[in-house]
């Protein structure tokens, strides 16, 4: 029996209007991303890759193509069903972290769940969890200011978890960290993606996210060049050969 699909796109195409010419980004793609796998889309700048992303985590609309999560056509909802299907179903990981600098590490950590409508004391004892599960124990008071880029970005991770998603995307999530801190995120979304069942999407050029994807989408000049999976990846330190 074949592995439940989360995430299907068919006939993408995403131009952007810069007056005198258009640029398009995405010429027509077709994928489709089975529930509880981590997969990485990986390309060179300029390649579309993050452009697919937004589109998967409806952050923007296609020119033409559709896009389904969990079978439901998202260009299909209004804004109100769209944040619901964002706040209940994806949990978002940035490269720049995007926590609130006035609020606490379980503050960022519990708003998702405060939007969901999660009575207080069940997030907060969420949020402490989730917290712990990530290794910030005893940090949870703690601002943003008053943490590392790896510890923000652990934050980060908790959020993402808040509302218990279906979908994790993680855009460039160890770019703006060091070697070994990138890493310990990685081994980190791929423990969560293995406990929890949650399917991880993860947009990068780190070629250490190969070592632990279990599906590796290629994209160049907005098409899909090729689709590897993990036991045709050769990977090797520094790199990769295919």
């Amino acid at each position: 029996m074949s592995e439940k699909l989360i995430v299907r796109v068919t006939g993408l195409t995403k131009d952007f209007d810069l007056g005198k010419i258009v640029v398009k980004v995405l010429k027509g793609i077709d994928l489709e991303i089975e529930s509880g796998k981590y997969i990485s889309i990986m390309g060179p700048s300029g390649s579309g890759k993050s452009t697919l992303f937004n589109m998967i985590g409806g952050l923007d609309k296609p020119t033409q193509g559709k896009v389904f999560i969990d079978e439901v056509d998202i260009a299909q909802l209004d804004a109100y069903e769209l944040a619901w299907l964002r706040c209940r179903k994806i949990g978002y990981i940035f490269q720049t972290f995007n926590l609130i600098p006035v609020m606490t590490a379980l503050e960022n950590v519990t708003l998702p769940m405060t939007f969901a409508g999660t009575p207080g004391e069940e997030a907060v004892s969420r949020g402490m969890k989730l917290l712990s599960q990530v290794g910030l124990v005893g940090r949870h008071e703690h601002k943003p200011a008053e943490l590392s880029g790896g510890q923000q970005q652990r934050v980060a991770v908790a959020r993402a978890l808040a509302n218990n998603p279906a979908i994790i995307l993680a855009d460039e999530p160890t770019g703006n960290l060091d070697l070994s801190t990138g890493e310990e995120i990685i081994s980190l979304l791929k423990q969560l993606s293995q406990e929890e069942g949650t399917t991880v999407i993860s947009a990068t050029h780190d070629f250490k996210m190969l070592n632990v994807s279990d599906q590796v989408i290629w994209i160049r000049d907005g098409r899909v060049d090729k689709i590897q999976e993990r036991a045709d990846l050769e990977i090797h330190t520094g790199g990769m050969s295919s």
